[in-house]
């Protein structure tokens, strides 16, 4: 087979920046390379036109296009034909595109098109009760409404978007995957005390509630550090900077207690998550993160959220702690149970690694996704 990816975002050095959403598609896309089928990926939005090959998979950098008019209409209109070109040309069976702003309504391919739910800006909107642009609206119901088949990488997230569009269709879920040995335990030891956030500094991520917690954190344990590593972004209500709010919200004699190291490449990334003692991740708008998965991959206990997707990743009191990001005291405790017990650490992070291998592995995720696409050729 051949499958080709449409995505705003993907990580490589050539392409601007990536997060989840990038990642996820770059483990799939890599995990169908070694089991034998040819993949696409298509870029758009990017600096530049360019095609090339990254660990076998065909990239196409499509740079961003500008019109005096109708931009939101003819740009489309030209990912369409580009695609289309290439899909007569090469041969490609599927094409898979999220569901992020609804990049393909208006448009047409000459394959069957499958829409995969990362969480549509309805979604996000609903999580975190926000009003959403009509226009994006109307641009993701007639994307979804057009796609031949949907995709999701949660329960959680294939209900509740069933229930904001009002779809019929039926709606399969396979979950993110990740690589296992590329994220695996390492041998740089871990320091004491040590917390790691990892992800953008958002509001929707629970940024502003870590704040919260660490002011009772820090109040018990004087030794304790976080880092953060991460983009800053301007907070939506009130167009300041995330880490300006956060600042604002944490008292400042704790503040020689707080790190912020931007934003880091993989490598770097993983150096830190080995670091760390704990990881937090009190987000309040996901699907199925990345970042959960990467870091139980590590052998990481971590305290999360306990919303939604929560209990399709972690078991609580097993692979972590998820707590209400919003009882900040419950949750201070929860990393302070960890912080002062390396044998409960040790064991929660065997736990999540354990249960990274079993459901979110690559080697088992692309089996899910083969059979799948399968389906839809021989249809």
């Amino acid at each position: 087979m051949h499958i080709a990816f449409l995505t705003p975002e993907y990580p490589h050095e050539d392409l601007k920046g990536s997060a989840g959403l990038g990642s996820s598609i770059k483990n799939l896309a890599a995990s169908l390379i070694q089991a034998g089928e040819r993949v696409t990926v298509f870029v758009y939005s990017q600096t530049e036109d360019r095609e090339f090959e990254d660990q076998g998979i065909k990239i196409h950098s499509i740079a961003k296009r500008k019109y005096k008019l109708a931009g939101w209409y003819l740009h489309r209109k030209f990912l369409q034909h580009y695609i289309n070109k290439l899909i007569l040309l090469e041969n490609i069976d599927i094409l898979e595109a999220p569901d992020w702003t609804g990049i393909t309504a208006l448009m047409c391919f000459k394959c069957p098109l499958v829409i995969r739910l990362h969480g549509t800006d309805a979604y996000f909107c609903h999580l975190e009760q926000r009003t959403q642009k009509t226009k994006n609206r109307w641009f993701e119901q007639q994307a979804l409404k057009n796609a031949d088949h949907i995709l999701a990488v949660s329960a959680f997230t294939a209900k509740l978007t069933k229930e904001i569009f009002g779809l019929k269709k039926q709606i399969q879920v396979i979950p993110n995957s990740i690589d296992i040995q590329l994220f695996k335990p390492s041998k740089v030891e871990t320091e004491a005390h040590r917390i790691l956030y990892f992800g953008t500094l958002i509001r929707k991520k629970g940024v502003l509630e870590l704040a919260k917690i660490c002011n009772l954190l820090f109040q018990k344990n004087k030794a304790a550090k976080l880092v953060l590593a991460g983009k800053d972004v301007t907070d939506v209500l009130v167009n300041r900077s995330t880490k300006t709010l956060f600042l604002e919200q944490l008292q400042a004699e704790y503040h020689s207690q707080v790190q912020f190291v931007g934003v880091l490449p993989y490598a770097e990334i993983q150096y830190e998550l080995a670091r760390a003692s704990v990881v937090v991740l009190p987000s309040f708008a996901e699907a199925l993160p990345m970042t959960w998965i990467e870091a139980m991959a590590m052998e990481k206990a971590l305290i999360t959220s306990d919303i939604g997707w929560a209990n399709e990743v972690m078991i609580d009191g097993e692979t972590g702690y998820t707590v209400d990001p919003q009882n900040h005291e419950e949750y201070a405790d929860a990393v302070l149970k960890l912080l002062d017990d390396k044998e409960l650490r040790s064991k929660m992070g065997a736990n999540a690694r354990k249960q990274v291998v079993e459901h979110f592995a690559t080697g088992v995720v692309v089996k899910q996704n083969l059979e799948f696409y399968k389906g839809i050729v021989k249809a």
